[in-house]
């Protein structure tokens, strides 16, 4: 490789998507691309000049620095994976790739290193073992894992999806990703909640209008039907929508069109429709406050999302996550939390299930400067007096329970396959055997696949 320079050079730097940097004989780096800005999230001009060490807080750094083995060897390094930490204290998943810096007489002036941001294969990766993630929709549950697996299916069509769960619970994440998977990405995703407005306004809301439509309307308004043009439109709590209003909306829904208040003709209604409700539309349906025809129209693929109280093993999850988001915003260094919260958190029901154990989080976030969280940073409703007496007993022989039987289940749903079941519950083998014997759990002679437990423990 040359020396780097010249305009040409640093354009095509600048316009690739991998992280681009190089050092010196002094490890000093002398230059930094723009994706390695966004990914590191460290600007150029605090990386210039720098060891690349104090600016690029990789997991090989310290014992397998792949530029000081090809520095040292002459031998490029190519895809290793390791991870960096961001800006933001946030763990990347990189690939990297080196070679050596050499000026036009063929000495070596230093190295460069290309680096991968990994994030959305790690995103597949978690999916394949159980574990997803898509924003705060974290989960390894079962139950979650059947919506989140057909995502993708309902993406590719265009048909009309109707989410339905409880208040918090996640309808709207699932809403952007099935947008964000489908072939109208490039277009809005654009909400509205269909309760929160007077039908009044949510028809104007809804269908826009025309300049002198009503006393006030001086100029024309974009609906949102008109927002998201090529994109999709997510109608939550449509429940809430009156009988009325009803009419108009199977119209746009079965016909396409739509007219805004005071048009003169129709408009084409050029978008993909997501509906959500937390009521049981087809008990609504039957008491005569749903119009029928309305529902089957949003009813065409159905997808309904579980309370957290009934996939229990992802709270773990879930807090690690919250707790890594506030840390990062709020700029503390929490831990986590205490066996004695963890087995709060773990008995607590959630009326308003994950936007509630987000909210729990943020409370104790308030509360507490560094280290971990405990049973005095939550919510007072949420531990009562006497079970702040109790003592970690209790609480952590919850945890255990809880554990246990995610095991068994993992177990039970595996046929008796312990790496699978690890895999599942998105822990390594070693993790799991380990807690299999501290649970006083009997595992399975073979792993379901007629394997000596030996060969598989090694």
């Amino acid at each position: 490789m040359s020396l780097l320079g010249g305009i040409a050079t640093d354009a095509i730097l600048e316009s690739i998507s991998d992280g681009v940097f190089t050092v010196d004989r002094e490890w000093r780096v002398s230059s930094f691309n723009r994706a390695a800005e966004q990914i590191t999230g460290i600007r150029r001009q605090d990386a210039l000049g720098r060891r690349c060490s104090d600016v690029f807080r990789a997991s090989m750094c310290e014992t397998e620095c792949a530029l000081r083995h090809t520095m040292t060897t002459g031998s490029a390094v190519i895809n290793r994976t390791a991870f960096i930490v961001n800006s933001l204290g946030r763990r990347i998943p990189i690939s990297v790739s080196t070679a050596l810096l050499r000026n036009e007489l063929g000495a070596v002036v230093g190295g460069a290193e290309t680096f991968r941001d990994l994030s959305l294969i790690e995103e597949l990766r978690k999916e394949i073992r159980g574990r997803f993630q898509l924003g705060d929709l974290l989960s390894r549950s079962a139950s979650m894992r059947k919506v989140l697996e057909v995502i993708p299916r309902i993406a590719e069509s265009e048909s009309t999806i109707l989410i339905q769960g409880e208040t918090g619970t996640g309808k709207e994440l699932v809403a952007r990703a099935i947008h964000g998977l489908s072939s109208r990405c490039r277009g809005a995703f654009v909400a509205v909640n269909c309760g929160a407005l007077p039908d009044t306004l949510l028809e104007s809301e809804l269908f826009g209008y025309k300049s002198g439509a009503f006393t006030g309307a001086t100029r024309d308004k974009p609906g949102r039907f008109a927002l998201a043009r090529g994109g999709t439109l997510f109608l939550d709590e449509i429940g809430e929508v009156s009988p009325a209003l009803q009419v108009r909306l199977l119209r746009a829904l079965q016909e396409k069109q739509y007219e805004p208040l005071g048009a003169t003709r129709s408009e084409e209604a050029d978008v993909r429709i997501i509906a959500a409700t937390n009521r049981d539309l087809n008990a609504l349906v039957e008491a005569g406050a749903f119009r029928q025809d309305l529902y089957y129209r949003v009813n065409v693929m159905k997808l309904e999302l579980p309370p957290l109280r009934q996939r229990r093993e992802d709270i773990p999850l879930l807090v690690e996550h919250f707790v890594s988001v506030f840390n990062a915003v709020q700029n503390k260094q929490v831990s986590g939390v205490s066996p004695d919260v963890l087995g709060v958190l773990m008995a607590h029901d959630y009326p308003g299930n994950v936007r509630e154990l987000q909210n729990i989080i943020e409370h104790a976030f308030v509360l507490v400067k560094e280290g971990r969280i405990e049973l005095e940073h939550l919510p007072a409703e949420l531990v009562p007096t006497s079970a702040r007496r109790v003592g970690a007993r209790r609480v952590v022989e919850t945890v255990r329970a809880l554990e246990a039987q995610a095991i068994h289940d993992a177990l039970a749903r595996s046929g008796g396959n312990r790496l699978a079941a690890a895999r599942e519950l998105g822990m390594h083998k070693s993790t799991f055997f380990r807690k299999a014997r501290m649970l006083g759990i009997d595992l399975p002679e073979k792993d379901g696949r007629s394997q000596p437990r030996a060969l598989l423990e090694k």
